[in-house]
Protein backbone atom coordinates (compact mmCIF):
# COMPACT_ATOMS: atom_id res chain seq x y z
CA UNK A 1 0.00 0.00 0.00
CA UNK A 2 1.11 3.61 -1.23
CA UNK A 3 -0.50 6.90 -0.02
CA UNK A 4 0.66 9.89 -2.59
CA UNK A 5 -0.40 12.83 -0.60
CA UNK A 6 -1.61 15.72 -2.56
CA UNK A 7 -1.48 19.32 -1.20
CA UNK A 8 -5.03 20.30 -2.11
CA UNK A 9 -8.08 19.15 -4.21
CA UNK A 10 -6.81 20.73 -7.35
CA UNK A 11 -3.20 18.59 -7.10
CA UNK A 12 -4.94 15.61 -6.58
CA UNK A 13 -7.06 15.84 -9.80
CA UNK A 14 -4.02 16.49 -11.95
CA UNK A 15 -1.51 13.15 -10.40
CA UNK A 16 -4.35 11.00 -10.45
CA UNK A 17 -5.16 11.91 -13.81
CA UNK A 18 -1.37 11.26 -14.66
CA UNK A 19 -1.40 8.21 -13.38
CA UNK A 20 -4.79 6.88 -14.57
CA UNK A 21 -3.56 7.30 -17.80
CA UNK A 22 0.17 5.89 -17.27
CA UNK A 23 -1.52 2.88 -15.71
CA UNK A 24 -3.40 2.47 -18.69
CA UNK A 25 -0.68 3.15 -21.59
CA UNK A 26 0.84 0.36 -19.36
CA UNK A 27 -1.76 -2.29 -19.17
CA UNK A 28 -2.13 -1.90 -22.94
CA UNK A 29 1.85 -2.51 -23.82
CA UNK A 30 1.49 -5.58 -22.15
CA UNK A 31 -2.04 -6.83 -23.26
CA UNK A 32 -4.82 -6.47 -25.86
CA UNK A 33 -7.05 -4.16 -23.98
CA UNK A 34 -7.71 -2.50 -20.40
CA UNK A 35 -10.62 -2.89 -17.81
CA UNK A 36 -11.31 -0.11 -16.01
CA UNK A 37 -13.62 0.22 -13.17
CA UNK A 38 -14.74 3.81 -12.26
CA UNK A 39 -16.14 5.34 -9.22
CA UNK A 40 -19.05 7.82 -8.32
CA UNK A 41 -18.83 10.44 -6.37
CA UNK A 42 -17.31 14.29 -5.78
CA UNK A 43 -13.96 13.39 -5.93
CA UNK A 44 -13.30 11.22 -9.06
CA UNK A 45 -15.56 14.23 -11.27
CA UNK A 46 -12.81 16.58 -11.84
CA UNK A 47 -10.79 13.51 -12.88
CA UNK A 48 -12.49 12.38 -15.32
CA UNK A 49 -13.12 15.93 -16.73
CA UNK A 50 -8.95 16.02 -17.00
CA UNK A 51 -8.75 12.68 -18.45
CA UNK A 52 -11.15 13.93 -21.23
CA UNK A 53 -8.46 16.95 -21.99
CA UNK A 54 -5.07 17.37 -23.31
CA UNK A 55 -2.70 16.00 -22.92
CA UNK A 56 -3.83 12.84 -21.51
CA UNK A 57 -6.80 12.74 -24.15
CA UNK A 58 -4.53 12.27 -26.89
CA UNK A 59 -2.43 9.89 -24.82
CA UNK A 60 -5.12 7.08 -24.13
CA UNK A 61 -6.46 4.75 -26.62
CA UNK A 62 -9.69 5.28 -26.29
CA UNK A 63 -10.16 2.04 -28.56
CA UNK A 64 -9.07 -0.40 -26.21
CA UNK A 65 -10.17 0.43 -23.04
CA UNK A 66 -13.35 -0.98 -21.96
CA UNK A 67 -15.18 0.62 -18.75
CA UNK A 68 -17.08 -0.28 -15.89
CA UNK A 69 -18.41 0.69 -12.63
CA UNK A 70 -18.12 -0.47 -9.31
CA UNK A 71 -21.82 0.70 -8.12
CA UNK A 72 -24.55 2.43 -9.11
CA UNK A 73 -27.51 4.12 -7.14
CA UNK A 74 -30.72 2.44 -8.47
CA UNK A 75 -31.80 5.11 -10.77
CA UNK A 76 -32.04 5.51 -14.81
CA UNK A 77 -28.99 6.31 -16.69
CA UNK A 78 -30.23 9.84 -17.38
CA UNK A 79 -31.03 10.79 -13.30
CA UNK A 80 -29.02 12.88 -11.40
CA UNK A 81 -27.84 11.05 -8.81
CA UNK A 82 -26.48 8.07 -11.48
CA UNK A 83 -22.86 7.21 -11.33
CA UNK A 84 -23.03 6.79 -15.12
CA UNK A 85 -24.30 9.86 -16.01
CA UNK A 86 -22.02 11.74 -13.85
CA UNK A 87 -19.02 9.54 -15.71
CA UNK A 88 -20.16 9.73 -19.25
CA UNK A 89 -20.87 13.61 -18.70
CA UNK A 90 -17.78 14.60 -17.22
CA UNK A 91 -15.34 11.89 -19.42
CA UNK A 92 -17.01 9.63 -21.98
CA UNK A 93 -18.98 11.58 -23.54
CA UNK A 94 -15.92 13.71 -24.69
CA UNK A 95 -13.17 11.33 -26.12
CA UNK A 96 -13.41 8.72 -28.50
CA UNK A 97 -14.44 5.11 -27.11
CA UNK A 98 -16.55 3.19 -28.78
CA UNK A 99 -19.84 2.28 -27.32
CA UNK A 100 -19.73 -0.89 -27.03
CA UNK A 101 -16.61 -0.56 -24.60
CA UNK A 102 -19.28 1.18 -22.13
CA UNK A 103 -20.67 -1.38 -19.81
CA UNK A 104 -22.81 0.65 -17.73
CA UNK A 105 -25.58 -1.05 -14.90
CA UNK A 106 -28.43 -1.16 -15.88
CA UNK A 107 -30.09 0.20 -12.51
CA UNK A 108 -33.32 1.31 -14.00
CA UNK A 109 -34.57 -2.36 -13.92
CA UNK A 110 -34.16 -2.07 -10.56
CA UNK A 111 -31.17 -3.27 -8.14
CA UNK A 112 -31.98 -6.91 -7.50
CA UNK A 113 -32.42 -7.46 -11.66
CA UNK A 114 -29.58 -4.88 -12.21
CA UNK A 115 -26.98 -6.78 -10.24
CA UNK A 116 -28.31 -9.94 -12.30
CA UNK A 117 -27.43 -8.39 -15.24
CA UNK A 118 -24.31 -6.88 -14.70
CA UNK A 119 -22.87 -10.16 -12.95
CA UNK A 120 -23.80 -11.85 -16.55
CA UNK A 121 -22.45 -8.53 -18.26
CA UNK A 122 -19.30 -9.27 -16.22
CA UNK A 123 -19.25 -12.93 -17.26
CA UNK A 124 -19.27 -12.23 -20.79
CA UNK A 125 -17.05 -9.75 -21.22
CA UNK A 126 -13.94 -11.18 -18.97
CA UNK A 127 -14.99 -14.63 -20.47
CA UNK A 128 -15.22 -15.46 -17.11
CA UNK A 129 -15.89 -19.88 -16.04
CA UNK A 130 -18.19 -20.81 -13.51
CA UNK A 131 -17.30 -19.04 -9.85
CA UNK A 132 -14.23 -17.49 -11.41
CA UNK A 133 -13.71 -13.57 -10.29
CA UNK A 134 -13.27 -10.92 -13.03
CA UNK A 135 -9.60 -8.80 -12.64
CA UNK A 136 -9.83 -5.13 -13.12
CA UNK A 137 -6.63 -3.76 -14.53
CA UNK A 138 -7.54 -0.69 -12.51
CA UNK A 139 -10.08 0.19 -9.77
CA UNK A 140 -10.95 3.44 -8.89
CA UNK A 141 -12.57 3.67 -5.62
CA UNK A 142 -13.60 6.81 -3.30
CA UNK A 143 -14.01 6.66 0.18
CA UNK A 144 -17.28 7.86 2.54
CA UNK A 145 -16.94 9.59 5.53
CA UNK A 146 -18.61 6.75 6.86
CA UNK A 147 -15.71 4.23 5.90
CA UNK A 148 -17.60 2.67 2.84
CA UNK A 149 -15.96 1.49 -0.38
CA UNK A 150 -18.04 1.20 -3.54
CA UNK A 151 -21.68 0.74 -2.36
CA UNK A 152 -20.28 -1.47 0.56
CA UNK A 153 -21.34 0.23 3.47
CA UNK A 154 -20.64 -1.05 6.80
CA UNK A 155 -22.90 -3.61 8.52
CA UNK A 156 -24.81 -4.01 5.37
CA UNK A 157 -25.32 -7.55 4.04
CA UNK A 158 -23.39 -7.64 1.41
CA UNK A 159 -20.40 -7.05 3.11
CA UNK A 160 -20.44 -10.81 3.64
CA UNK A 161 -21.12 -12.36 0.21
CA UNK A 162 -18.59 -14.33 -0.99
CA UNK A 163 -20.38 -16.17 -3.99
CA UNK A 164 -21.44 -13.31 -6.46
CA UNK A 165 -19.97 -10.67 -8.68
CA UNK A 166 -22.32 -8.01 -8.24
CA UNK A 167 -25.19 -7.65 -5.11
CA UNK A 168 -28.01 -5.60 -4.46
CA UNK A 169 -27.03 -3.87 -1.09
CA UNK A 170 -29.97 -3.08 1.17
CA UNK A 171 -28.63 0.07 2.83
CA UNK A 172 -31.09 1.08 5.99
CA UNK A 173 -28.90 4.19 6.50
CA UNK A 174 -29.60 5.96 3.56
CA UNK A 175 -33.31 3.70 3.07
CA UNK A 176 -32.15 2.46 -0.52
CA UNK A 177 -30.99 0.13 -2.38
CA UNK A 178 -27.38 0.15 -4.20
CA UNK A 179 -25.79 -2.27 -6.73
CA UNK A 180 -22.76 -3.14 -5.93
CA UNK A 181 -19.61 -5.08 -7.41
CA UNK A 182 -18.94 -7.80 -4.37
CA UNK A 183 -15.49 -8.24 -2.07
CA UNK A 184 -13.81 -10.72 -4.03
CA UNK A 185 -13.86 -8.87 -7.31
CA UNK A 186 -12.78 -5.42 -5.36
CA UNK A 187 -10.07 -7.34 -3.84
CA UNK A 188 -8.65 -9.53 -7.24
CA UNK A 189 -8.08 -6.23 -9.23
CA UNK A 190 -4.47 -5.28 -10.10
CA UNK A 191 -4.26 -2.02 -9.42
CA UNK A 192 -6.74 -0.08 -7.25
CA UNK A 193 -6.65 3.84 -7.00
CA UNK A 194 -8.27 5.39 -4.20
CA UNK A 195 -9.12 8.87 -4.21
CA UNK A 196 -10.06 11.30 -1.15
CA UNK A 197 -10.30 14.82 -0.90
CA UNK A 198 -11.61 16.69 2.17
CA UNK A 199 -11.71 16.94 5.71
CA UNK A 200 -14.74 15.52 6.17
CA UNK A 201 -13.53 12.63 5.10
CA UNK A 202 -9.95 12.40 7.63
CA UNK A 203 -11.52 10.18 10.46
CA UNK A 204 -12.60 7.30 7.95
CA UNK A 205 -9.18 7.40 5.88
CA UNK A 206 -7.48 7.06 9.10
CA UNK A 207 -9.57 4.19 10.28
CA UNK A 208 -8.83 2.37 6.69
CA UNK A 209 -5.52 3.37 6.56
CA UNK A 210 -4.23 2.90 10.47
CA UNK A 211 -7.49 1.74 12.81
CA UNK A 212 -8.15 -1.82 14.11
CA UNK A 213 -11.66 -1.74 14.66
CA UNK A 214 -14.00 -4.80 13.01
CA UNK A 215 -14.02 -3.95 8.35
CA UNK A 216 -17.76 -4.39 8.93
CA UNK A 217 -17.96 -0.98 10.46
CA UNK A 218 -15.06 0.52 7.56
CA UNK A 219 -15.04 -1.06 5.31
CA UNK A 220 -12.45 0.32 3.49
CA UNK A 221 -10.18 -1.72 6.01
CA UNK A 222 -10.94 -4.65 3.21
CA UNK A 223 -8.75 -2.95 1.20
CA UNK A 224 -5.91 -4.15 2.87
CA UNK A 225 -6.03 -7.84 1.98
CA UNK A 226 -6.03 -6.19 -1.71
CA UNK A 227 -3.72 -8.58 -4.10
CA UNK A 228 -2.61 -6.29 -6.41
CA UNK A 229 -1.40 -2.78 -5.63
CA UNK A 230 -3.47 -0.40 -3.51
CA UNK A 231 -2.64 3.79 -3.52
CA UNK A 232 -4.24 6.36 -1.77
CA UNK A 233 -4.22 9.52 -3.30
CA UNK A 234 -5.33 11.76 -0.83
CA UNK A 235 -4.83 15.69 -0.17
CA UNK A 236 -3.67 17.16 3.26
CA UNK A 237 -7.48 17.48 4.73
CA UNK A 238 -8.20 13.76 3.93
CA UNK A 239 -4.94 12.68 5.66
CA UNK A 240 -5.06 15.01 8.42
CA UNK A 241 -5.91 12.39 11.23
CA UNK A 242 -3.50 9.69 10.07
CA UNK A 243 -0.41 9.12 12.65
CA UNK A 244 2.68 7.79 10.55
CA UNK A 245 4.19 9.83 7.27
CA UNK A 246 2.64 12.55 7.12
Amino acid sequence: MDIVLLDDPTTLTEEAARRIANAIHQCLAEQPWCAVALSGGSTPRPVYQRLAQSPYREQIDWARVHWFWGDERAVPPDHPDSNYRMAYEAMLAHVPVPSENIHRIPAEKGAEAAAEAYERELQRVFQLQPGAVPRFDLLLLGVGADGHIASLFPNTTALAVRDRLVIANSVPQLNTQRITLTVPVLLAARTIFILVSGQDKAEAVARAIEGNDDWTTTPAQLLRAAQGDVIWFLDRAAAQRLQKGQ
